[in-house]
């Protein structure tokens, strides 16, 4: 075993390391909340990551999102994202996408095997092509829901898409998926009342208002629905290590 994970071991046991190291997990979205789902799985042993994400970093990102820094600045997400996961774990396999997940690029981002993805995408009409196809191609899926405009991380919760309340991405998500023919699918969110940024003194008036963030928020989104992946890649393993 190695040295890494030998505490995660003592926690988790061997049997469930092993199943982490033969897992492939994909992070759609390598963003404040995708960033620390990636740091979680390859912390805790995930031996293949494909990670996947066309925006590059820039120094608005440096405020919450783990791969963003000043030297980080220009680089595509994917690669500070990679780079980071090999600095923690050189033996991970890690398969960059530098591209925008919609119709003309679901082939390409399906076109290996998953045993669970994260779905950290902000658009929702990619969001919704994604959550349709994994449930299609009976890949298990966890969804964040909205995160901007909040501050307190104790409202966070995971649980099934037609029990979310208060959300108003989880609402559209709730009637966009119904119209499709789906009603449950797993998703991180928060109930709390969004608050009302205050606009920026630059921003452009003919542009889609920028939702304001924090450090904490996105982060502990992030490592919730990572954990919660985890759990569920090891359950099997968890379960006959208890019998």
């Amino acid at each position: 075993m190695k040295e890494e994970l030998i505490r995660t071991e003592m926690l988790l046991g061997r049997a469930a390391i092993e199943r982490l190291q033969h897992s492939h997990v994909a992070v759609f979205g390598i963003g404040g909340v995708g960033g620390y789902v990636t740091e979680v799985l390859a912390r805790s042993g995930v031996g293949e990551l494909t990670l996947i994400d066309s925006d590059r970093v820039n120094r608005s990102n440096i405020n919450r999102q783990i791969i963003a820094t000043h030297e980080t600045v220009g680089r595509t997400k994917v690669d500070a994202a990679a780079e980071r996961v090999h600095a923690i774990s050189p033996d991970c396999i890690v398969h960059t996408l530098p591209v925008k997940y919609e119709d003309s690029t679901r082939e390409l981002c399906f076109s290996r095997h998953y045993d669970y993805i994260a779905d950290c995408i902000d658009l929702v009409k990619c969001k919704l092509d994604l959550i349709c196809t994994a449930l299609e191609r009976n890949v298990p899926i966890l969804s964040a829901m909205g995160t901007g405009n909040k501050v307190d991380p104790f409202q966070l919760r995971i649980t099934d898409l037609s029990k979310t309340e208060g959300c108003h991405l989880a609402r559209v998500m709730r009637r966009e998926l119904r119209v499709r023919g789906i009603e449950h699918t797993k998703v991180l969110f928060s109930p709390e009342v969004p608050i009302k940024p205050a606009p920026l003194v630059d921003n452009d008036p003919g542009r889609r208002s920028t939702p304001a963030s924090c450090a904490w928020l996105p982060s502990c989104a992030g490592l919730m629905m990572g954990g919660y992946i985890v759990q569920a890649l090891i359950e099997p393993a968890t379960e006959k290590q208890a019998t």
